[in-house]
């Protein structure tokens, strides 16, 4: 049988971290990346592996590379902190591993939970996404915000789900909405991006998509929470681009006086 590495990024996830741990405790290996947590998270890691290392943060693509590296299992599993490995996914991943698998990557759905209700409908599920691969076939992209796993030869897919424990509460649905956002226009500032007119129309399809056409409306309020957030998005990132061209702006001007 092929041995799996588990690697987890971490900080200040005291409260959420052991149900995680807990998931994957069958596995060969488990390999958690902490960045510099101010609470008890390290420690409560070090109870379930002794391969935590704790470095500054220099972003999630970096953070989770650096964990790929530091593995040594076959195949490696990328997780993070509010994801929980459920039990029919563990069942089917080792099924996998003592056979012969038929791909080098594959895929995992998603149940994107807000706060006890998994929300089944509105594009949220089965929300796939690849975080099982043979070790040396996959890493993370340049891209530092809502990173991109790059890998090479065939995709399968696997039916037992991660339990993402997205959000505990509409008012942590908020505050990691305005953090994201915040990564997000940061980053198209920095290259140079401009806002148009015609950026600020897209919540009306984007609503649409996720609440008509993805059937949103049958999660009910959480539903509808869920596709207005979805459909307000971007219209935030391209807020705080200008916010920041204004910054920026005048700051040029006062320096040429």
């Amino acid at each position: 049988m092929e041995t799996l590495s588990v690697v987890i990024i971490t900080r200040n996830e005291a409260a959420r971290i052991r149900a995680c741990l807990e998931s994957v405790a069958w596995a060969g290996e488990i390999v958690v990346v902490d960045s510099q947590s101010e609470d008890a998270t390290a420690a409560i890691c070090a109870e379930f592996t002794p391969r935590v290392y704790v470095r500054p943060w220099p972003g999630y693509a970096s953070q989770k590379n650096f964990g790929i590296e530091q593995a040594t299992g076959d195949w490696i599993l990328i997780l993070d902190a509010d994801e929980r490995v459920s039990p029919r996914l563990a069942a089917e991943i080792r099924t996998l591993l003592a056979g012969t698998p038929l791909h080098p990557v594959y895929r995992i759905p998603f149940r994107n939970y807000l706060g006890n209700t998994w929300l089944a409908h509105g594009g949220l599920y089965p929300d796939y996404h690849p975080r099982l691969f043979r070790r040396g076939h996959a890493r993370y992209g340049e891209r530092e915000i809502h990173e991109k796993l790059e890998f090479n030869g065939t995709l399968g897919s696997l039916e037992g789900p991660i339990e993402h424990l997205t959000y505990a509460d509409l008012a942590t649905y908020l505050h990691k909405v305005n953090h994201y956002t915040s990564l997000e226009a940061e980053w198209l500032a920095r290259t140079g991006f401009r806002v148009r007119w015609w950026h600020f129309l897209k919540p009306i399809p984007r609503f649409f998509k996720y609440f008509i056409r993805k059937q949103g409306w049958r999660d009910g309020f959480r539903g509808l929470a869920s596709a207005v957030l979805l459909a307000l998005y971007p219209l935030l990132i391209y807020v705080k681009v200008l916010e920041r061209q204004d910054v920026a702006k005048a700051s040029k001007d006062s320096s040429d006086f």
